[in-house]
């Protein structure tokens, strides 16, 4: 079982947003299940962010919880087969080519519009 400070060294993500109403940051630990925390400038929500994760984690071991590793982005390759329909591949290939770039690049926009819409709704 890892101790505290092995946990504290694991490459956990951070998320820190702005509190357009109230002023100052919001800051949490997304794969530490609300592990939340906030600060009125970016230095002092990462500072309270840190001591949030570590009683957090301090908690987590304390009761016997199951403390979830970091994800690890060397398990994704960035590639993935996908099929389509003829008539949506043609679409895209001509949308790409009027665009002037690479179908796998107006793929990939598209893609990434579309996730940072998602996320952006599921807050």
């Amino acid at each position: 079982m890892k101790i505290i400070e092995e946990y504290m060294s694991l490459p956990y993500k951070l998320e820190l947003v702005p509190d357009i109403e109230e002023g100052g940051y919001a800051a949490c630990w997304p794969e530490l299940p609300g592990c939340v925390t906030c600060g009125e400038t970016i230095e002092e929500a990462v500072r309270n962010a840190e001591d949030a994760k570590s009683a957090w984690i301090e908690a987590a071991l304390e009761d016997g919880m199951t403390i979830p590793e970091p994800c690890n982005l060397d398990d994704y390759s960035g590639q993935f087969k996908l099929r389509l329909p003829k008539s949506l591949h043609r679409d895209l290939s001509e949308q790409a080519k009027s665009e002037g770039i690479s179908m796998n690049q107006y793929c990939l926009y598209l893609l990434a519009m579309n996730n940072a819409k998602h996320v952006v709704e599921k807050r």
